[in-house]
């Protein structure tokens, strides 16, 4: 709780992170600053909400961006009225490339999966030395229809709960058919 207090007089209610622009969907929210700033407030504790536009160029999508200030405010003011906000849990939300009226409506979705081709694109560094940039090429989604891709590509703001722990727990269950011990 140090660093709260050294940071604010008072404890916060609640850190929204955001709004990143570019999305954060499936695999993405394992390197997003967004993510990670709202995931520092709930390890402390704080009621957290990151919270991303899924668009691509940021100059066109600037107004875009304007006139979706209606719908995330009335989503924003539903999340914090929330009582308990869910425990151990942020709330991830990607708002989808259209203009405010043009938005369908919120769907609660899970992570989808991001894949990428022809991704790794030889390069060198100022100093002449051979490297290997990761992200280039195509990108693609893949996932069932509750996953956020899905939502965004189908004109929905999307809020995924995430939580902390990575543990794969039906992994850890099911450990006798696949971990035997020596």
């Amino acid at each position: 709780m140090l660093a709260v207090e050294a940071l604010m007089p008072e404890r916060p209610d609640f850190v929204l992170s955001g709004i990143n622009h570019g999305q954060n969907m499936g695999e993405d929210v394992l390197y997003s600053g967004t993510v990670a700033a709202a995931m520092e407030g709930l390890s402390l504790g704080i009621p957290s909400v990151a919270i991303s536009f899924a668009g691509g160029d940021l100059r066109a999508d600037v107004s875009m961006l304007r006139d979706q200030i209606e719908p995330l405010r009335k989503l924003l003011k539903h999340v914090i009225s929330l009582r308990p906000f869910p425990e151990h849990t942020l709330l991830n939300i990607n708002m989808p490339p259209l203009r405010g009226d043009d938005i369908l409506g919120v769907r609660l979705t899970r992570l989808g999966k991001r894949v990428y081709s022809d991704s790794l694109k030889p390069m060198q560094d100022p100093w002449g030395r051979q490297i290997y940039w990761i992200g280039g090429g195509s990108i693609a989604w893949s996932g069932e229809e509750t996953s956020d891709f899905r939502a965004i590509q189908e004109g929905y703001i999307s809020v995924t709960p995430l939580h902390l722990d990575l543990t794969h727990h039906a992994m850890l269950a099911s450990a006798e058919t696949w971990w035997p011990l020596p």
